[in-house]
């Protein structure tokens, strides 16, 4: 039987408590322990950490354990892959020298077991995201990078993590004009000639099978605990501990 092909997005590592934080930690690293034994590819489609920023010679500390498990992933053969979402997109070349983990900044156009597959984190396709569009502009122009950079790091990541929690708060106020956005666009690339359509960032676990193809968002790491998997040839979207859903 061929092996897996997962996909996980929006743990938001590191914005929580310390409770949530350590069950978190603990169901994600069992799910890569699962990862380690049937998969081929995971594709990490953004989001996630809570913040992340890397200075020359200094990353986040929190991370320590997870980033350990993915380069046991990587050392078995397993490819993973990284594609940077809205909390995270200051993501430097600490993954690929380090881990061994590829970052992608735009959108993946890939093919297993016989499926052409679009995957993004989703960020900025909604019709009402105009506002932050033009924000995700400012905040990855490289002046703006070098610029807080000079911010001591004890200073920058808690002002950084107190921004980006009214972000996902934000998120978790979707309206159902926003989702419905999403999957209009996930018919249209499919249109295009892709068999599935992966997105993240709305934090709503969704599997829609429109017949000429599949529309799998990935939903989060923190509430309902969901990832997407590709097996014999059939799109999953399953809980961790709970099996699938459709």
């Amino acid at each position: 039987m061929s092996k897996s092909i997962f996909f996980l997005s929006d743990a938001h590592l590191g914005a929580q408590g310390e409770l949530k934080e350590k069950l978190k930690e603990e169901r994600l690293n069992s799910f890569l322990e699962k990862v380690r034994q049937e998969g081929e590819y995971l594709y990490l489609v953004g989001d996630m950490f809570e913040f992340w920023f890397e200075y020359k010679s200094v990353i986040p500390k929190d991370h320590f354990t997870v980033l350990t498990r993915l380069r046991q992933l990587v050392d078995r053969g397993i490819k993973v892959n990284y594609l940077v979402g809205n909390h995270d997109f200051w993501l430097g070349d600490f993954l690929p020298k380090k881990i061994g983990i590829p970052i992608f900044k735009q959108p993946l156009d890939v093919v297993h077991q016989g499926k052409r597959i679009f995957i993004s984190h989703g960020d900025g396709l909604a019709k009402k995201d105009l506002g932050y569009r033009f924000l995700k502009k400012i905040l990855r122009s490289k002046l703006n990078i070098f610029l807080y950079r000079q911010i001591p790091p004890d200073i920058s990541y808690p002002l950084a993590k107190l921004v980006a929690r009214g972000s996902r708060n934000w998120v978790g106020r979707r309206e159902t004009d926003y989702l419905q956005d999403y999957e209009k666009f996930a018919k249209d690339k499919i249109k295009q000639g892709f068999d599935a359509v992966i997105l993240a960032h709305t934090h709503v676990p969704t599997l829609c099978d429109f017949g000429e193809g599949v529309y799998l968002n990935l939903g989060d790491w923190f509430e309902h605990f969901t990832y997407g998997r590709l097996c014999q040839e059939r799109f999953h979207l399953e809980t961790w501990g709970k099996g699938s859903h459709l």
